[in-house]
């Protein structure tokens, strides 16, 4: 899977544009179900990814993109992330490591085998 473009509002896969949020599981792309997260707009001016969402946990690669950085993860998500790690001993390392401050996701990205982890 390739991701070859990103700016706001907008990415490409594999030579598909989405204009909304995607979730890619098991190499389908999918439109991110925001619903469950609605509630909790308000707080984080933006509807964030929450642990109501259907995240794709049974994967061998995971990724939360926050596009240009505005898409806020909540607390118990990145917790969630850091036990999907634990459980895999994956150690990310350098920029790619959670939490990380400056860390984007490249807008020429190729998905790698194996077992991988970034929040972003």
């Amino acid at each position: 899977m390739r991701f070859q473009k990103f700016s706001f509002g907008s990415i490409r896969i594999d030579g598909t544009t989405y204009e909304h949020d995607v979730v890619i599981d098991r190499g389908e792309v999918r439109k991110r179900k925001k619903k469950p997260s609605k509630t909790f707009r308000d707080t984080f001016g933006h509807t964030p990814i929450s642990p109501k969402e259907a995240i794709p946990w049974k994967c061998r690669q995971l990724l939360i993109g926050t596009g240009t950085g505005a898409l806020p993860v909540m607390d118990e998500v990145k917790q969630e992330a850091k036990r999907w790690i634990r459980n895999r001993g994956i150690r990310p390392e350098g920029p790619q490591q959670l939490d990380h401050p400056g860390w984007r996701a490249p807008a020429d990205r190729h998905a790698r085998r194996g077992a991988h982890a970034a929040i972003g």
